[in-house]
Formats: C-alpha cells, sequence, structure tokens
C-alpha cells in the first residue's frame, strides 16, 4: 500500500490535533501545577509542529516564521510561570 504525501501530512496534522486535545485536557484536569505545566508545554511544541507542517501543506514560509516567534514566546511563558511558581512557594 502506497501512501502519497497530502495523505500523510493530513494523516500528520490529525495526530497532532489529537494529542494537543488529550493535553488540553490534561491543563484543565491535571492534579498538581507541575503536570499542567509539563501539558503547557507540550501543547505549545504541537502548536509550533503543527505551524510547520502547514507551512509545507501550504507551501508558505510564513507560517514558519509565525512557529518561530510562537516558540520564542512560548520558551519566555513557561519560564515566567515557573519563576512565578518558584517564588510562590518560597515565601509560603
Amino acid at each position: 500500500m502506497e501512501f502519497s504525501l497530502p495523505v500523510i501530512i493530513d494523516w500528520t496534522i490529525a495526530f497532532l490535533l489529537g494529542s494537543c486535545s488529550v493535553g488540553i485536557i490534561r491543563i484543565i484536569i491535571g492534579p498538581t501545577t507541575a503536570d499542567r505545566l509539563t501539558a503547557l508545554n507540550l501543547v505549545g511544541s504541537q502548536v509550533i509542529a503543527l505551524l510547520v507542517v502547514t507551512a509545507f501543506r501550504a507551501g508558505s514560509p510564513v507560517y514558519l516564521d509565525v512557529a518561530m516567534v510562537y516558540s520564542v514566546f512560548g520558551f519566555l511563558g513557561v519560564l515566567a510561570i515557573t519563576r512565578y511558581l518558584s517564588n510562590r512557594s518560597n515565601s509560603k
């Protein structure tokens, strides 16, 4: 059985969307803050992967620029949340 590239890309997008939804569920019901932060980082990485696959599918490099900016802001956001949580736990 031979698959064409558009079919593989569609399956990849479907897989990434499914795993994003599982990550969002973990963000909502995560029992600890560490679980929520890990799931948030996971969803951010999957959104970046979706943007890269979409750029390849559409043949538009604009999505790659958006993915790069999103990855920088996602990294800085995780650092800020981690610093906030560590300062909050130290003050208790």
